[in-house]
């Protein structure tokens, strides 16, 4: 009886010391995450806005949502300094309303901010996410995934500048007019342009001159690279994880971590299941695994957060939501993470990155906007008109007159 009750002591003392070092981790993870902003790459509340509400905020309430992973209580506990919220449509947009469906998404974040203004602060810089975190607001800012969204039009892309998009995913999972997508590597699509075409190589170049940060979280190898070489700044992935760790397509290999590294970008980790673990289940542990990983490949400072919640259909044990981040901040400090490290990943090395990408824009102020149109035949379909196209435009006119002549020639021949 006496060996029962001191084995008992012995392994109530042992759980009593496990509960007081994920105290203590998590005390320390707080901490960081009070000094330095918890920036998320992306997250697709906005697209569950549009599928549940139809956009219409007023039948909504944030502070009360719950069946979705981000509300505003869940943000407030998860302390979530800045968010990139994702402006997405579907690729069955693409050639028809995926213009208008993107600015509608653009406007619903804008929207949100306006009537969450003690939550939300609505950032066009990364200066505006540090003024955000120091008036304790949730800095927000746009990402539009896909290049569909675009309509194959620099114009568009500098509209949805000044709106506030500060980046674009270059593809979502359909190749566009002028740039190939992840599906292309998977073996489930064609290339079309052997990567990038020359007109997605002027999207990289317009980019670099507005200062919109070159988002790589859906494209193939090939064109990872070959904005590598191209970009004159650095390049983010908003939601993606180790390729080594989890084969997904979607993921990033060694070879281009170690490219990031070199290029001072950053890879902001997804938290998807499918991403993770390539499986239907996935703990805390397992995405921390990824934070492990590329922290070895590439080192802390290329590491960030994008989780990617609101966007995919699982989430890992202990990352339930948004509220649940902290506790995964705490695994890297229990994992031997420094502080600095741990800062890095939180929110400096998105701000680093999203400084230089404005320094780049400020650099080339002189640098005329991109004005080369696509080339008409390689967007040309029934749902679109040629205006400004001098050759197709002359197109209709030599039909009118050729059916005229054979008019003619019909009478002539009566």
């Amino acid at each position: 009886m006496l060996c029962g009750g001191l084995l008992s002591v012995a392994l109530f003392s042992g759980c009593l010391s496990l509960t007081l070092s994920e105290d203590e981790f998590l005390s320390r993870a707080l901490k960081l995450m009070s000094r330095t902003p918890l920036i998320d790459g992306h997250n697709d509340l906005p697209w569950q806005l549009l599928l549940q509400f139809n956009n219409q905020l007023q039948k909504v309430d944030l502070h009360t949502l719950s069946t979705t992973h981000t509300n505003i209580p869940k943000i407030k506990e998860g302390r979530l300094g800045a968010q990139f919220w994702s402006a997405y449509v579907p690729c069955d947009t693409q050639y028809k309303d995926a213009v208008r469906r993107t600015l509608e998404q653009i406007d619903v974040v804008h929207r949100m901010c306006q009537k969450y203004p003690d939550t939300f602060m609505f950032a066009h810089s990364s200066q505006d996410i540090r003024t955000a975190f120091s008036l304790n607001k949730t800095a927000s800012l746009i990402g539009v995934e896909g290049g569909h969204s675009l309509d194959s039009s620099l114009g568009t892309l500098r509209v949805m500048y000044q709106l506030g998009v500060r980046y674009l995913t270059l593809t979502h999972s359909c190749n566009t007019p002028w740039a190939d997508n992840w599906r292309v590597d998977a073996g489930s699509e064609p290339s079309q342009h052997n990567g990038l075409s020359a007109f997605g190589k002027q999207v990289i170049a317009e980019m670099n001159r507005l200062g919109m940060l070159i988002d790589l979280s859906h494209v193939p190898v090939q064109v990872m690279n070959q904005v590598l070489d191209m970009s004159a700044a650095p390049v983010i992935f908003s939601h993606s994880s180790a390729y080594s760790l989890c084969q997904h397509k979607r993921n990033v290999p060694d070879d281009v971590l170690r490219r990031v590294k070199e290029k001072r970008g950053i890879v902001m980790i997804n938290f998807g299941n499918n991403f993770v673990t390539c499986s239907k289940s996935a703990k805390l542990s397992d995405v921390a695994d990824h934070f492990d990983y590329i922290k070895k490949v590439g080192g802390a400072d290329i590491i960030g957060f994008g989780g990617d919640y609101d966007g995919v259909p699982r989430v890992p044990e202990g990352l339930e939501d948004v509220s649940k981040v902290p506790k995964l901040v705490a695994e890297l400090l229990r994992r031997n993470w420094t502080d600095v490290e741990v800062e890095a990943a939180l929110g400096n090395n998105l701000l680093r990155v999203m400084k230089k990408v404005e320094d780049v824009r400020d650099a080339l102020q002189t640098m005329s906007p991109g004005e080369d149109p696509i080339p008409y035949e390689e967007v040309m379909n029934p749902c679109r008109t040629s205006h400004g196209y001098q050759s197709a435009a002359a197109a209709p006119v030599i039909s009118r007159l050729g059916l005229l002549l054979t008019l003619a020639a019909c009478v002539l021949l009566l």
